[in-house]
């Protein structure tokens, strides 16, 4: 899977760069102090966000009973950042927050769940901010390729409920709380989403830094629209990034690249952006995520050195 993911890429990413004319990346009107500002302040936003997702991820942990040290949890999420983003390695960024948070925890089916559960968090809030921004303006909707972003947020909503469902359910889920192989791991997931249900300020707590977290993102892109000198609706912004964010995790393609920059070219070429534009936006910001990411790499070369409790299963 990870050729044809690399292939698909480099092919779609191909087709899209040949279409970009970079005279038209430079913004007319505006000095280069101003284009480097909203570019800085971009790259601020972004390693802001990593911030945000591991106060989200904290949040998360505490539903499990388990308080982690927040400055661990940053380290350890700029470690899985620099893993997933920076590293050519099939080994995933999850897989590092994963085995660094369990020193801390000393369960791996808890540091597994509490994963899980925050990336799920992304479920509800991305569609609940395209919501917000077609609430603003609801003829984005009606354009030619507002379709696109309707079916993504959607689709993602009826993923999450019938994930929901497998995950509450005490006879689905809930029956392997109490096994000791691997499927120990659902019942985790599934302790998770039942705290949750019956700890609703708990909930209310993560769901609010993960809206905060999107918007974090969103304004990042923000700035890297900005940067490229585009001019289109803000709400714009609002609906259709979140769509891009969703859309981007697909299994089929290698970080989102090609993927994310057709789908900015489709929502915003009906907007007047030209192709070039919405590519070179998608491109920015992959390597405002890069940059940040790279500072995971102390994180990851000296966060494997914490204590290692020892491991309660239960």
């Amino acid at each position: 899977m990870g050729p044809l993911r690399l292939v698909v890429s480099v092919g779609l990413l191909a087709l899209l760069v040949s279409k970009i004319d970079f005279d038209d990346l430079i913004p007319h009107g505006r000095s280069l102090p101003g284009t480097l500002a909203f570019l800085a302040l971009g790259i601020v936003l972004m390693a802001l966000s990593m911030f945000v997702a591991a106060w989200r991820w904290q949040r998360v942990l505490v539903v499990f009973d388990a308080p982690v040290p927040f400055r661990h949890l940053v380290a350890d999420y700029f470690a899985g950042q620099f893993v997933g983003n920076v590293l050519p390695s099939t080994i995933g960024g999850d897989v590092v927050r994963i085995a660094r948070v369990s020193r801390d925890v000393g369960a791996r089916d808890t540091a597994f769940a509490s994963v899980v559960l925050e990336r799920l968090t992304g479920f509800v809030s991305l569609p609940l901010l395209m919501i917000i921004g077609f609430a603003l303006r609801p003829d984005l909707a009606s354009t030619s390729n507002g379709w696109i972003a309707v079916l993504t947020g959607g689709g993602t909503v009826v993923v999450f409920g019938l994930i929901l469902v497998v995950c509450g359910h005490p006879a689905l889920a809930g029956r392997f709380t109490e096994h000791e192989n691997w499927m120990r791991y659902i019942g985790a997931i599934h302790i998770g989403v039942d705290r949750m249900r019956r700890q609703p300020r708990d909930a209310g707590a993560v769901l609010a830094l993960a809206i905060l977290y999107q918007l974090v993102v969103v304004s990042a892109i923000y700035c890297a629209i900005h940067t490229i000198g585009l001019t289109i609706p803000n709400a714009a912004v609002l609906a259709f990034v979140p769509a891009v964010a969703m859309a981007q995790v697909l299994p089929i393609s290698v970080s989102g690249l090609g993927l994310r920059e057709g789908m900015l070219a489709l929502l915003f070429h009906p907007l007047g952006a030209e192709t070039g534009q919405a590519v070179a936006v998608g491109l920015l910001w992959y390597a405002m995520l890069l940059l940040v990411s790279l500072a995971g790499a102390p994180a990851f070369a000296i966060g494997s050195r914490r204590p290692v409790p020892a491991e309660n299963e239960t």
